[in-house]
C-alpha cells in the first residue's frame, strides 16, 4: 500500500499540518508548544528545501533559487531568508530557526484561519491579559492527515516524500504524543525513526532532513539548560 500525496498546489503544507497536530482541536490551545514550533519553523524550511529554493548543509543554508513558489506562507519566508542570507556570516540551521520560529508559527496559524482550517477567538485570562486561542473550524485535513500518519506508522503503508517529511520532523522534535496522543511513544517511535532516517529522498533532501533535526536537537537543548539555570 503506497500513501498518494495531494495534488501539486492543493496540499496543506507541513508547518501547517504540524500546527494542526498541535493545537486541540476543541479548545484551540497548542499542546507542546515550544517543540512544535521548532517543527513548524523546520516544517517550511523543508518544503523550501523540497521545492529547491534553499539548500541545506554541514548544517548550513544556502539560498539556490529566489523564484516564489506560489505558496504565500512559504514565500513570505523566502524573501526574509534572502535577506538574511545576503547579510553574510555562517548562516547555520539553528541561528535561521532560532530567529524565525515565532514568526513562522504565527504566519502559519495565520495561513490555517485562512484557509478556514481553524478559527480565532480572543479572549482574556483573568480578565486583563489577551489571549488567543484557535479551534478548529473544519475537520476534514486534520483527519486526513491521522488517517495518513496511521497508515505509514501503525499498518506500514510505503510514505510518500511529504508524509516522510512530516514524520522526520515530528520525530526530531519527539512529538510521538501530537501525531498518536492515544498510544505510548514505544509503540511508534521505532517506525517513525526508520521513516525519518529511510531511503525515501535523495541526498540533498536525506541531508537536510539530518541537518534540521540535529538543529532542533540542539535548540532544544539549549533552551533545558537556559531555563534550568
Amino acid at each position: 500500500m503506497t500513501v498518494t500525496p495531494s495534488p501539486p498546489g492543493t496540499h496543506v503544507t507541513l508547518a501547517e499540518e504540524v500546527a494542526l497536530l498541535s493545537l486541540d482541536d476543541e479548545s484551540g490551545a497548542a499542546r507542546e508548544r515550544q517543540s512544535a514550533g521548532w517543527a513548524v519553523a523546520g516544517g517550511i524550511l523543508l518544503e523550501l528545501v523540497m521545492a529547491e529554493r534553499v539548500a541545506v548543509a554541514d548544517g548550513r543554508l544556502s539560498i539556490t533559487d529566489t523564484t516564489p513558489t506560489g505558496v504565500p506562507l512559504l514565500d513570505k519566508r523566502l524573501e526574509l531568508l534572502i535577506t538574511w542570507a545576503k547579510r553574510g556570516g555562517k548562516r547555520r540551521v539553528t541561528d535561521w530557526l532560532t530567529k524565525d520560529q515565532s514568526k513562522a508559527v504565527s504566519a502559519t496559524v495565520e495561513s490555517l484561519c485562512a484557509r478556514g482550517l481553524v478559527v480565532e477567538e480572543r479572549r482574556k485570562a483573568l480578565g486583563i491579559f489577551p489571549l488567543r486561542r484557535y479551534p478548529e473550524a473544519d475537520g476534514t485535513v486534520e483527519r486526513e492527515l491521522r488517517a495518513r500518519l496511521a497508515a505509514v506508522v501503525l499498518e506500514g503503508a510505503e510514505p510518500d516524500v511529504r508524509t516522510s517529511g512530516l514524520v522526520a520532523l515530528l520525530q526530531g522534535a519527539k512529538l510521538y504524543g501530537l501525531a498518536f496522543p492515544d498510544l505510548p511513544k514505544k509503540t511508534v517511535e521505532p517506525r517513525m525513526t526508520e521513516i525519518a532516517s529511510g531511503q525515501w529522498a535523495g541526498d540533498s533532501l536525506r541531508e537536510a532532513i539530518r541537518n534540521m533535526q540535529a538543529a532542533m536537537v540542539a535548540i532544544t537543548a539549549t533552551v533545558v539548560v537556559t531555563t534550568m539555570t
